[in-house]
């Protein structure tokens, strides 16, 4: 194999670790976001981990956070919970870090 073959295979392996890792963070970023969202709605225990675990099921209808913040902003509406749509999206921006910083230790 050439050092062109070798240097590409390894750019190749690079990207695939980077999307991987990428993946863990957003769905980590989605538990946590489901677990702040649970305890503003009253769920404790394991129902909030079991929601925790719908928002980031939820995240795979479509490309991007829409459908993960149209998840939380419809359930705690139809709990009766006051957040505004900024508070829901900067929450969101600032899990992304903790989840980024957890991910990265653990690995």
């Amino acid at each position: 194999m050439s050092g062109f073959d070798d240097l590409k295979k390894g750019h190749e392996n690079k990207f695939a670790h980077d999307q991987d890792l990428e993946f863990k963070v957003i769905a980590r970023r989605n538990k946590l976001l489901g677990l702040w969202a649970a305890d503003l709605m009253g769920i404790t225990g394991e129902a909030a981990e079991a929601y925790a675990k719908e928002v980031v099921i939820s995240d795979l209808e479509e490309k991007g956070d829409d459908d993960v913040f149209r998840k939380v902003r419809g359930d705690l509406d139809s709990k009766n919970v006051e957040m505004s749509d900024h508070r829901i999206r900067r929450e969101m921006e600032e899990l992304i870090g903790t989840a980024r910083d957890q991910i990265m230790t653990e690995t």
